[in-house]
């Protein structure tokens, strides 16, 4: 099917498998690493006995549905199902700590919640702390979790996907309806499909609220641009996180979009994937950044990447230089782009850049999608100066869980709170951040939060944490910390050791500087700035300043 043709009748993006089913109902749609497949006819009848199983258990449209699982059958599936049931779909990251869960269960208010053999004792242990805090609410005792959260939250019930149950839990399997059943087509396209947790404008994670409308919209917008990113005879690898909006939307959006067959892996290994990519012959390979230093010192790299035509980088800036170098080694084109959870990811590529963009750029604006850049006063910059990222098109987001706060304003634009320059053939190019999020291998983390766990240390009286350069991950927690009277080095210990317990691993500060104290301004905040300079010098060898 052209890239540019509409694929009929699909109101949401479990639409996309029906179709496929009835067009191609004996191609493979989707295989695991580790032998495990579905046709597009196996998927769609799982997907249907999915959205009847969950209607069956009380799900009904506009519930929460949290998916705390890897990338495997059973994830692509169930999001497909809970969107098909008109029900929202709840992705977060199956390394999350028992607090971090137990918190978005209280925001999303999900009724359900699955987990896998790798995430269930997280999950459990979440659920629990979700019913103390409850328990201690309802008995006017201050809680673990903000109140204002737990007006929405109710204790949900636990489905585990291959693993031992507990009394009370159900498993995947008894999800399963015996047979599919008919469900009403979508009627309205403003309808929440999606809550991913993002940072939003507060520092604390929020969730950004994509309708069914949002998500088809970039996927068709992305299938639209020339050359294509996929092809239908494209294997496609699977190892970005599905819980992650680049993994979800991005990759296997466009599988769904195109009848691709996506490959899915669980972790990225620099050697096993490489194998892979070899033994699947995998001809697309979507990647964070921090994939091209890890595959830098690899001898047989083209080799490895036989199969390969063509390379996709996002969710967050790539080296110039380790495009270069790529590309140099490979021969095989490193295409990247720009996106945001709030817009369904994707907003610009190289692809759509009328001219060989610069190694720096991330491309122009996709079709259907505008991008403009605004100074403080709301007005386009003077000149070739930087301004802050506005964009519109109908793969935004309607705004931040529960209420739509901060959504595109009334004409439809929306503030990224990234700054950059736009060249005279509309590429885009980031300078910087307005916010202070911290990208992690791609992942969001938000230096309040990691600051709040800091502080639950007594020895603990100030802490500032803030991201810095890092070759093999894009950036790395660092955290500033001024412990009055205490050994620094049982302070570092200490620190290391609570945000083990309390903080998924991608979040938890590579470094801590234990210090006297931390630069003021007269008001009496922290002078983030000045750490980043200290770490700047750092990083250049120079004679580093006591903050």
């Amino acid at each position: 099917m052209p890239a540019s043709a509409e694929v009929p009748d699909v109101r949401d993006v479990a639409d996309l498998v029906a179709a496929a089913a009835v067009e191609s109902p004996d191609k493979l749609a989707v295989v695991e690493a580790g032998g495990r497949s579905m046709t597009w006819a196996q998927l769609d009848d799982e997907v249907g006995r999915l959205a009847t199983g969950l209607g069956a258990a009380g799900i009904v449209a506009g519930h929460r549905v949290m998916l705390v699982l890897g990338n495997r059958l059973e994830f692509v599936a169930t999001y497909l199902a809970v969107l098909r049931a008109q029900a929202v779909a709840v992705p977060v990251n199956p390394l999350a700590t028992p607090g971090e869960l137990a918190r978005m269960l209280a925001d999303s208010g999900a009724k359900v919640v699955l987990a896998d053999g790798d995430s269930v004792r997280s999950v459990r242990a979440g659920v629990a702390e979700l019913a103390r805090a409850l328990d201690e609410h309802a008995h006017g005792r201050e809680p673990g979790i903000d109140p204002e959260l737990l007006t929405r939250a109710g204790t949900p019930r636990v489905v585990v996907v291959g693993s031992t149950l507990l009394p009370g839990e159900r498993s995947y399997d008894h999800l399963r309806a015996d047979r599919a059943r008919f469900v009403p087509p979508l009627q309205d396209p403003e309808k929440l499909a999606c809550l991913l947790y993002t940072s939003g404008t507060s520092g604390r994670p929020r969730a950004a609220m994509l309708t069914h409308r949002a998500l088809l919209a970039n996927i068709e917008q992305v299938a639209v641009v020339e050359p294509p990113m996929m092809h239908g005879n494209d294997v496609v690898l699977g190892v970005l996180p599905l819980f992650h909006v680049y993994g979800l939307n991005a990759v296997l959006g466009g599988v769904l979009r195109h009848r691709a067959k996506l490959v899915l892996v669980e972790r990225f290994d620099p050697q096993g994937t490489l194998d892979i990519i070899d033994d699947e012959a995998c001809s697309v390979i979507p990647v964070a950044p921090p994939v091209f230093a890890y595959w830098r010192g690899e001898d047989q790299l083209a080799e490895r990447l036989g199969p390969v035509r063509l390379v996709l980088s996002g969710s967050a800036p790539l080296a110039p230089e380790l495009v270069e170098e790529f590309v140099a080694r490979t021969g095989i084109p490193v295409h990247q782009g720009y996106g945001l959870t709030e817009a369904s990811p994707v907003v610009t590529s190289t692809l759509c850049s009328t001219r060989p963009p610069a190694l720096s750029s991330v491309g122009a604006a996709l079709p259907g999608i505008g991008l403009r850049l605004v100074d403080e006063t709301g007005r386009a910059p003077e000149g070739e100066d930087p301004g802050e990222i506005q964009v519109r098109g109908a793969n935004l987001f309607s705004g931040y869980w529960p209420d739509g706060a901060d959504g595109p304003d009334a004409d439809g634009w929306w503030s990224t709170g990234d700054v950059g320059f736009l060249d005279a053939d509309g590429d885009l190019t980031l300078v910087d951040r307005l916010k202070e999020m911290v990208i992690v291998s791609g992942f969001n983390v938000y230096p309040v939060e990691v600051e709040e766990v800091i502080r639950e240390l007594d020895q603990v009286t100030e802490v500032a944490v803030i991201g810095v350069a890092d070759e093999e991950t894009g950036e790395s927690v660092v955290a500033y910390v001024v412990a009055p009277g205490a050994d620094p080095a049982a302070i570092e210990v200490a620190v290391r050791d609570h945000c083990a317990v309390r903080l998924a691993r991608f979040k938890r500060p590579r470094r801590i500087e234990v210090v006297d104290e931390l630069p003021l301004t007269v008001t009496g905040k922290v002078q983030k700035g000045r750490l980043r300079g200290i770490e700047r010098r750092r990083a250049l060898g120079l004679l580093e300043e006591a903050p």
